[in-house]
Protein backbone atom coordinates (compact mmCIF):
# COMPACT_ATOMS: atom_id res chain seq x y z
CA UNK A 1 0.00 0.00 0.00
CA UNK A 2 1.42 3.40 -0.92
CA UNK A 3 0.60 7.03 -0.20
CA UNK A 4 2.00 10.55 -0.55
CA UNK A 5 4.24 12.23 2.03
CA UNK A 6 4.03 15.93 2.87
CA UNK A 7 6.90 16.52 0.43
CA UNK A 8 5.01 14.80 -2.39
CA UNK A 9 7.18 11.67 -2.41
CA UNK A 10 5.53 8.31 -2.93
CA UNK A 11 5.80 6.34 0.31
CA UNK A 12 4.78 2.83 1.35
CA UNK A 13 2.64 2.44 4.47
CA UNK A 14 3.93 0.20 7.26
CA UNK A 15 1.81 -1.28 10.05
CA UNK A 16 3.44 -3.79 12.45
CA UNK A 17 7.14 -3.35 13.29
CA UNK A 18 9.81 -4.63 15.67
CA UNK A 19 12.30 -2.24 17.30
CA UNK A 20 15.36 -3.73 19.05
CA UNK A 21 17.35 -1.74 21.61
CA UNK A 22 14.02 -0.03 22.26
CA UNK A 23 14.78 0.91 25.86
CA UNK A 24 18.04 2.52 24.86
CA UNK A 25 18.78 6.00 23.63
CA UNK A 26 18.21 6.13 19.87
CA UNK A 27 15.92 3.09 19.93
CA UNK A 28 13.41 4.69 22.29
CA UNK A 29 13.19 7.77 20.05
CA UNK A 30 12.64 5.56 16.98
CA UNK A 31 9.81 3.85 18.89
CA UNK A 32 8.20 7.26 19.49
CA UNK A 33 8.36 8.24 15.82
CA UNK A 34 7.02 4.88 14.66
CA UNK A 35 4.08 5.22 17.04
CA UNK A 36 3.44 8.77 15.83
CA UNK A 37 3.27 7.40 12.27
CA UNK A 38 0.50 5.01 13.32
CA UNK A 39 2.54 1.80 13.47
CA UNK A 40 1.97 -1.02 15.91
CA UNK A 41 5.34 -1.29 17.66
CA UNK A 42 6.76 -4.35 19.37
CA UNK A 43 9.65 -3.08 21.48
CA UNK A 44 12.42 -5.33 22.80
CA UNK A 45 15.55 -4.83 24.91
CA UNK A 46 17.47 -6.80 27.54
CA UNK A 47 17.61 -3.76 29.89
CA UNK A 48 21.32 -4.27 30.48
CA UNK A 49 21.91 -0.62 29.68
CA UNK A 50 18.56 0.75 28.59
CA UNK A 51 15.69 1.78 30.84
CA UNK A 52 12.13 0.46 30.72
CA UNK A 53 10.87 3.97 31.42
CA UNK A 54 12.26 5.09 28.05
CA UNK A 55 9.73 2.96 26.18
CA UNK A 56 6.42 4.63 25.35
CA UNK A 57 3.47 2.88 27.09
CA UNK A 58 1.66 2.39 23.76
CA UNK A 59 4.40 0.05 22.52
CA UNK A 60 4.06 -3.70 23.08
CA UNK A 61 6.97 -4.62 25.36
CA UNK A 62 8.97 -7.90 25.27
CA UNK A 63 12.18 -8.25 27.29
CA UNK A 64 14.96 -10.58 26.15
CA UNK A 65 18.45 -11.16 24.75
CA UNK A 66 18.99 -11.19 20.98
CA UNK A 67 22.03 -13.42 21.38
CA UNK A 68 19.58 -16.22 22.17
CA UNK A 69 18.19 -17.56 18.88
CA UNK A 70 15.13 -19.09 20.57
CA UNK A 71 14.19 -15.74 22.06
CA UNK A 72 14.54 -14.04 18.68
CA UNK A 73 12.30 -16.66 17.09
CA UNK A 74 9.68 -16.12 19.80
CA UNK A 75 9.34 -12.45 18.84
CA UNK A 76 7.47 -13.57 15.72
CA UNK A 77 4.90 -15.56 17.73
CA UNK A 78 2.43 -12.69 17.49
CA UNK A 79 2.64 -12.53 13.70
CA UNK A 80 4.62 -11.07 10.83
CA UNK A 81 6.53 -7.79 11.01
CA UNK A 82 6.43 -5.43 8.04
CA UNK A 83 9.74 -4.00 9.19
CA UNK A 84 12.48 -4.69 11.71
CA UNK A 85 14.46 -1.76 13.14
CA UNK A 86 17.67 -3.15 14.58
CA UNK A 87 19.27 -0.65 16.95
CA UNK A 88 20.50 -3.01 19.68
CA UNK A 89 24.31 -2.96 19.98
CA UNK A 90 27.17 -2.29 22.35
CA UNK A 91 28.62 0.77 20.65
CA UNK A 92 32.00 1.24 22.29
CA UNK A 93 34.64 1.62 19.57
CA UNK A 94 37.64 2.08 21.86
CA UNK A 95 36.66 -0.55 24.40
CA UNK A 96 35.88 -3.08 21.64
CA UNK A 97 39.61 -3.77 21.21
CA UNK A 98 39.65 -5.27 24.71
CA UNK A 99 36.31 -7.14 24.58
CA UNK A 100 36.59 -8.66 21.13
CA UNK A 101 34.59 -11.87 21.68
CA UNK A 102 31.88 -10.02 23.59
CA UNK A 103 31.76 -7.42 20.83
CA UNK A 104 31.19 -10.00 18.09
CA UNK A 105 28.61 -11.97 20.08
CA UNK A 106 26.64 -8.84 20.91
CA UNK A 107 26.98 -6.86 17.67
CA UNK A 108 27.35 -9.58 15.04
CA UNK A 109 25.94 -12.89 16.27
CA UNK A 110 22.82 -11.24 17.69
CA UNK A 111 22.29 -9.39 14.40
CA UNK A 112 22.58 -12.61 12.41
CA UNK A 113 19.95 -14.25 14.64
CA UNK A 114 17.63 -11.37 13.81
CA UNK A 115 18.37 -11.45 10.07
CA UNK A 116 17.69 -15.20 9.97
CA UNK A 117 14.31 -14.73 11.57
CA UNK A 118 13.46 -11.75 9.38
CA UNK A 119 14.01 -13.96 6.33
CA UNK A 120 12.02 -16.86 7.78
CA UNK A 121 9.26 -14.50 8.89
CA UNK A 122 9.02 -12.78 5.48
CA UNK A 123 9.79 -9.32 6.79
CA UNK A 124 9.65 -6.71 4.03
CA UNK A 125 12.35 -4.30 5.25
CA UNK A 126 15.27 -4.62 7.68
CA UNK A 127 16.50 -1.25 8.94
CA UNK A 128 19.96 -1.41 10.47
CA UNK A 129 21.89 1.24 12.34
CA UNK A 130 25.53 0.75 11.44
CA UNK A 131 28.18 3.39 12.21
CA UNK A 132 30.72 5.65 10.56
CA UNK A 133 33.22 3.44 12.41
CA UNK A 134 33.09 1.27 9.27
CA UNK A 135 35.06 3.90 7.33
CA UNK A 136 38.21 3.90 9.45
CA UNK A 137 40.78 6.70 9.35
CA UNK A 138 41.78 9.20 6.70
CA UNK A 139 38.49 9.28 4.79
CA UNK A 140 36.87 12.67 5.42
CA UNK A 141 34.34 13.77 4.62
CA UNK A 142 33.09 10.19 4.71
CA UNK A 143 30.80 9.31 1.81
CA UNK A 144 28.86 6.18 1.00
CA UNK A 145 30.87 5.44 -2.16
CA UNK A 146 34.09 4.97 -0.16
CA UNK A 147 35.36 1.46 0.53
CA UNK A 148 35.05 0.82 4.29
CA UNK A 149 38.28 0.16 6.20
CA UNK A 150 37.20 -0.29 9.84
CA UNK A 151 40.02 -0.17 12.38
CA UNK A 152 38.36 -1.50 15.53
CA UNK A 153 36.30 -4.63 16.29
CA UNK A 154 33.14 -2.55 16.72
CA UNK A 155 33.43 -1.11 13.21
CA UNK A 156 34.34 -4.54 11.82
CA UNK A 157 31.23 -6.08 13.38
CA UNK A 158 29.01 -3.36 11.95
CA UNK A 159 30.46 -3.72 8.48
CA UNK A 160 30.07 -7.50 8.66
CA UNK A 161 26.35 -7.05 9.33
CA UNK A 162 26.11 -4.67 6.36
CA UNK A 163 27.69 -7.32 4.14
CA UNK A 164 25.42 -10.02 5.54
CA UNK A 165 22.33 -7.94 4.77
CA UNK A 166 23.49 -7.51 1.18
CA UNK A 167 23.98 -11.28 0.94
CA UNK A 168 20.55 -11.96 2.47
CA UNK A 169 18.95 -9.63 -0.05
CA UNK A 170 20.68 -11.33 -2.97
CA UNK A 171 19.77 -14.82 -1.77
CA UNK A 172 16.34 -14.31 -0.18
CA UNK A 173 15.10 -10.91 -1.37
CA UNK A 174 15.12 -9.29 2.09
CA UNK A 175 15.08 -5.53 1.55
CA UNK A 176 17.31 -3.48 3.83
CA UNK A 177 18.17 0.11 4.64
CA UNK A 178 21.46 0.85 6.38
CA UNK A 179 22.16 4.05 8.30
CA UNK A 180 25.60 5.12 9.46
CA UNK A 181 24.93 7.60 12.28
CA UNK A 182 27.72 9.32 14.16
CA UNK A 183 28.27 10.84 17.60
CA UNK A 184 24.59 11.01 18.45
CA UNK A 185 23.61 12.77 21.67
CA UNK A 186 20.46 14.06 23.33
CA UNK A 187 17.76 13.40 25.86
CA UNK A 188 17.62 9.82 27.31
CA UNK A 189 21.29 9.15 26.63
CA UNK A 190 22.91 7.04 29.34
CA UNK A 191 25.22 9.57 30.97
CA UNK A 192 26.43 6.95 33.47
CA UNK A 193 28.44 5.14 30.78
CA UNK A 194 32.10 6.18 31.27
CA UNK A 195 33.44 4.52 28.09
CA UNK A 196 31.46 6.16 25.29
CA UNK A 197 29.35 9.19 24.39
CA UNK A 198 31.67 12.04 25.26
CA UNK A 199 28.87 14.59 25.65
CA UNK A 200 27.15 12.46 28.27
CA UNK A 201 30.45 11.89 30.09
CA UNK A 202 31.30 15.61 30.08
CA UNK A 203 27.84 16.65 31.31
CA UNK A 204 27.79 14.04 34.06
CA UNK A 205 31.27 14.98 35.25
CA UNK A 206 30.42 18.68 35.21
CA UNK A 207 27.42 18.05 37.45
CA UNK A 208 29.52 15.85 39.75
CA UNK A 209 32.23 18.51 40.02
CA UNK A 210 34.76 16.24 38.34
CA UNK A 211 37.18 17.02 35.48
CA UNK A 212 36.21 16.24 31.90
CA UNK A 213 38.55 13.46 30.65
CA UNK A 214 40.24 14.24 27.31
CA UNK A 215 42.33 11.67 25.48
CA UNK A 216 45.39 13.34 24.01
CA UNK A 217 45.36 17.03 23.11
CA UNK A 218 41.60 17.29 22.52
CA UNK A 219 42.01 18.48 18.92
CA UNK A 220 40.33 15.40 17.47
CA UNK A 221 37.09 16.38 15.73
CA UNK A 222 33.59 14.96 15.44
CA UNK A 223 30.32 16.19 13.94
CA UNK A 224 27.98 15.75 16.90
CA UNK A 225 24.42 14.83 15.91
CA UNK A 226 21.33 15.46 18.00
CA UNK A 227 18.98 12.49 18.17
CA UNK A 228 16.24 14.52 16.49
CA UNK A 229 18.43 14.69 13.38
CA UNK A 230 18.58 10.90 13.27
CA UNK A 231 15.59 9.06 14.77
CA UNK A 232 12.81 10.51 12.54
CA UNK A 233 14.67 9.53 9.37
CA UNK A 234 15.37 6.00 10.63
CA UNK A 235 11.68 5.56 11.47
CA UNK A 236 10.61 6.66 7.97
CA UNK A 237 12.95 4.32 6.10
CA UNK A 238 10.52 1.46 5.29
CA UNK A 239 8.07 3.98 3.86
CA UNK A 240 10.61 5.55 1.50
CA UNK A 241 10.59 3.18 -1.45
CA UNK A 242 13.87 4.41 -2.93
CA UNK A 243 15.71 3.67 0.31
CA UNK A 244 15.46 -0.08 -0.29
CA UNK A 245 18.91 -1.71 -0.36
CA UNK A 246 20.67 1.61 0.18
CA UNK A 247 23.25 2.90 2.65
CA UNK A 248 23.08 6.40 4.15
CA UNK A 249 25.29 8.54 6.35
CA UNK A 250 23.07 10.36 8.81
CA UNK A 251 23.72 13.18 11.26
CA UNK A 252 25.10 16.70 11.53
CA UNK A 253 27.60 18.31 9.18
CA UNK A 254 29.87 20.58 11.21
CA UNK A 255 32.87 19.08 13.04
CA UNK A 256 33.98 20.41 16.42
CA UNK A 257 37.06 19.60 18.45
CA UNK A 258 36.73 17.98 21.86
CA UNK A 259 38.10 21.19 23.39
CA UNK A 260 35.39 23.24 21.68
CA UNK A 261 32.80 20.75 22.90
CA UNK A 262 33.97 21.10 26.50
CA UNK A 263 33.59 24.88 26.32
CA UNK A 264 30.06 24.57 24.90
CA UNK A 265 29.04 22.16 27.65
CA UNK A 266 30.52 24.44 30.31
CA UNK A 267 28.41 27.32 29.03
CA UNK A 268 25.27 25.17 28.96
CA UNK A 269 25.54 24.17 32.63
CA UNK A 270 27.15 27.40 33.87
CA UNK A 271 30.56 26.09 34.90
CA UNK A 272 34.13 26.70 33.80
CA UNK A 273 35.19 23.37 32.31
CA UNK A 274 38.11 21.67 34.03
CA UNK A 275 39.92 19.18 31.81
CA UNK A 276 42.18 16.30 32.64
CA UNK A 277 44.34 15.22 29.70
CA UNK A 278 44.88 11.47 29.45
CA UNK A 279 47.28 9.59 27.18
CA UNK A 280 46.04 9.36 23.57
CA UNK A 281 44.11 6.21 22.75
CA UNK A 282 43.86 4.29 19.50
CA UNK A 283 41.07 6.14 17.71
CA UNK A 284 40.23 7.89 14.45
CA UNK A 285 41.26 11.52 14.94
CA UNK A 286 38.84 13.22 12.54
CA UNK A 287 35.40 11.90 11.63
CA UNK A 288 32.61 13.69 9.80
CA UNK A 289 30.38 12.70 6.90
CA UNK A 290 28.80 13.88 3.69
CA UNK A 291 24.98 13.74 3.91
CA UNK A 292 23.95 14.58 0.36
CA UNK A 293 22.55 11.12 -0.29
CA UNK A 294 20.21 11.02 2.70
CA UNK A 295 19.02 14.56 1.99
CA UNK A 296 18.10 13.63 -1.57
CA UNK A 297 16.07 10.61 -0.43
CA UNK A 298 14.44 11.93 2.76
CA UNK A 299 14.51 15.74 2.47
CA UNK A 300 15.08 16.24 6.23
CA UNK A 301 15.16 19.66 7.94
CA UNK A 302 18.49 21.30 8.67
CA UNK A 303 20.39 19.64 11.54
CA UNK A 304 20.08 21.17 14.98
CA UNK A 305 23.05 23.39 15.76
CA UNK A 306 25.39 22.18 18.50
CA UNK A 307 24.68 25.04 20.91
CA UNK A 308 20.91 24.47 20.83
CA UNK A 309 21.27 20.70 21.02
CA UNK A 310 23.65 20.85 23.99
CA UNK A 311 21.34 23.29 25.79
CA UNK A 312 18.40 20.91 25.30
CA UNK A 313 20.34 17.91 26.55
CA UNK A 314 21.82 19.89 29.45
CA UNK A 315 18.32 20.94 30.57
CA UNK A 316 17.27 17.28 30.57
CA UNK A 317 20.41 16.20 32.46
CA UNK A 318 19.95 18.94 35.06
CA UNK A 319 16.39 17.75 35.59
CA UNK A 320 17.49 14.10 35.90
CA UNK A 321 20.55 14.82 38.02
CA UNK A 322 24.05 13.37 37.93
CA UNK A 323 24.58 9.61 37.97
CA UNK A 324 27.30 7.40 39.39
CA UNK A 325 29.34 5.90 36.53
CA UNK A 326 28.40 2.30 35.75
CA UNK A 327 31.41 0.08 35.18
CA UNK A 328 31.61 -2.43 32.34
CA UNK A 329 30.03 -5.53 33.86
CA UNK A 330 31.48 -8.08 31.47
CA UNK A 331 34.89 -9.68 31.39
CA UNK A 332 37.80 -7.74 29.92
CA UNK A 333 39.43 -10.24 27.56
CA UNK A 334 42.68 -8.37 26.88
CA UNK A 335 44.13 -6.03 29.50
CA UNK A 336 47.30 -5.23 27.55
CA UNK A 337 47.45 -1.51 26.56
CA UNK A 338 44.11 -0.82 28.25
CA UNK A 339 43.89 2.96 28.83
CA UNK A 340 44.92 3.61 32.45
CA UNK A 341 41.74 5.56 33.20
CA UNK A 342 39.68 2.48 32.28
CA UNK A 343 41.63 -0.07 34.32
CA UNK A 344 39.92 0.72 37.62
CA UNK A 345 36.51 0.59 35.94
CA UNK A 346 36.94 -2.72 34.15
CA UNK A 347 39.01 -5.08 36.27
CA UNK A 348 36.27 -6.76 38.24
CA UNK A 349 34.52 -10.15 38.16
CA UNK A 350 32.08 -10.71 35.30
CA UNK A 351 28.52 -10.43 36.56
CA UNK A 352 26.51 -9.65 33.47
CA UNK A 353 26.63 -7.71 30.25
CA UNK A 354 26.16 -4.05 29.42
CA UNK A 355 23.85 -2.19 27.12
CA UNK A 356 22.22 -3.13 23.87
CA UNK A 357 21.91 0.50 22.83
CA UNK A 358 22.98 1.62 19.36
Amino acid sequence: MVGKSSSGRTERLTSRVLVTGAAGFIGSHVVDHCLSAGMHVVATDDLSGGFRANVAPRAEWIEGDLREAEFVSSLWAGGRFDAVYHLAAYAAEGLSHFIRAYNYRTNLEASVNLINQAVLGQTSRFVFTSSIAVYGAGQVPMSEDMVPRPEDPYGISKYAVELDLAAAHKMFGLEYTIFRPHNVYGERQNIADPYRNVIGIFLNNALRGEPMPVFGDGLQTRAFSHVDDVAPIIARAPAVIESANAVYNIGADTPYSILELAEEIGRAVGVQPVLTHLPPRNEVLHAFSDHGKVRAAFDPPEPLDLKTGIQRMAAWVLEQGARDPIEFAGQIEIDRDLPPSWVRRTQRPADGYPSTDA
